[in-house]
């Protein structure tokens, strides 16, 4: 592993944004659910010294290494548990982080895990068809998936999850080359993608995206259950927080940005909208979350040039009641 993945210089996506909405105390416990190589942990520990503590869940075994050895100068103020942040609010009881002043949620892929070949993570390469966070995730892997499921439910799962317009068509055609050869590698995979569709303008840059890129960012999802398992890992972070606790939220897709929003209105609501009720019909509630962010917060361009996932990152604060 290099120095510079070890350095405290090596900042996570909306960095800044996420320490200052944090709120953060020098005595206060803080969760990052989501560790990765602990480059908000590392800012919250340093921000919070000399008491503050920092409970860290990650289900990626590399990235629990990484930040292991990156966190080291902070010594037992720091515990490290392998876990998904689903689990975010039974970890934190027993580890005794309940209530916390915060939380946090960083949802994106990291450059470590997108570089890994072998973990079958991005198409730019030739790894395997995994795409699993680590074991505990389960036994499900893309290979399964491209190789057994039907068309019909290939271009179900492109379309809900990937929001590709292509679904149908780029479905059509892994059944055509699985006919022929179960599809084993990320590379034999985006070779077939890329020969069914061109590539198209997408986000604010308006540049064009491989055919691969939301067929893989489905099959990711689908794999590590992640909107099930966000919807839960949100509802465990409020039952974490204390009173004027925070959780920030980093997504990186409007899927995962809709599920967060929709979480933080329906919380900071006085009223229980059930699906398919008139809002006359609304059951009175007493909210949870106070929105601290009305819109999502954004990178600027300097952090746009310095890093290009950030460009798709929304970082959304909500503070507990």
């Amino acid at each position: 592993m290099s120095a510079f993945e070890f350095s405290p210089h090596h900042y996570s996506v909306l960095y800044q944004e996420t320490l200052a909405g944090l709120n953060l105390k020098v005595d206060g416990h803080y969760i990052d659910g989501t560790l990765g190589a602990g480059g908000h942990s590392y800012g919250i520990l340093e921000r919070t010294a000399p008491e503050g503590k920092l409970l860290g869940l990650d289900a990626d075994p590399v990235a629990l290494a990484l930040a292991s050895e990156r966190l080291k100068p902070f010594g037992t103020r720091v515990r490290i548990v392998p876990s998904n942040f689903a689990q975010i609010f039974e970890v934190a009881q027993r580890e005794g982080f309940v209530p916390a002043d915060g939380v946090v949620l960083d949802l994106g892929l990291s450059s470590m895990q997108l570089d890994d070949r072998e973990r079958g993570f991005s198409f730019q390469g030739d790894g395997p068809l995994d795409m699993r966070f680590g074991e505990i995730q389960g036994e499900l892997t893309a290979a399964e998936i491209v190789n057994r499921w039907s068309e019909e439910r290939l271009v179900k799962l492109f379309f809900e999850l990937g929001e590709e317009p292509q679904a149908r068509r780029l479905a059509r055609a892994i059944g055509e080359a699985r006919r022929v050869q179960p599809l084993e590698t990320t590379g034999q995979l985006a070779a077939v993608l890329e020969k069914a569709g061109g590539g198209r303008a997408a986000g604010r840059t308006k540049r064009p995206i491989h055919p691969a890129t939301r067929v893989f960012q489905a099959l990711r999802m689908e794999v590590n259950h992640e909107l099930e398992r966000l919807a839960q890992g949100l509802e465990g972070a409020l039952q974490t927080l204390g009173p004027g606790g925070r959780l920030a939220v980093i997504s990186f897709h409007s899927l995962e940005d809709r599920v967060v929003k929709r979480f933080i209105q329906h919380e900071a609501s006085d009223k229980n909208i059930l699906p398919d009720t008139p809002i006359s019909l609304a059951l009175p509630k007493t909210p949870t979350l106070r929105p601290i962010t009305k819109k999502p917060q954004v990178a600027g361009l300097q952090e746009e040039s310095e890093n290009r996932r950030s460009r798709s990152a929304k970082l959304r604060v909500a503070e507990k009641w």
